[in-house]
């Protein structure tokens, strides 16, 4: 049986994958952390709570294939 169709490897792959995306978001939000920094208080946190769950998008993909298999719906 190939690797890739393997619903267990496909959750072990997936599961780093989605554990690589976080790091590299915050990462990327925290190269910005000094001029977020000098903002309006308010403001920070609609950003940091934005960018807490703008991750979530890029990582849609990824669950989808950990369950089904495709990248995409059908």
């Amino acid at each position: 049986m190939d690797s890739v169709t393997d619903p267990a490897a496909r959750s072990v792959v997936g599961i780093f994958a989605v554990l690589a995306l976080i790091a590299l978001w915050a990462v990327i939000v925290a190269s910005f952390s000094a001029q977020i920094a000098q903002l309006w208080f308010p403001l920070q946190l609609l950003i940091y709570i934005a960018a807490g769950i703008a991750w979530i998008f890029p990582a849609m993909p990824i669950m989808r294939w950990i369950v089904t298999g495709r990248w995409r719906r059908k």
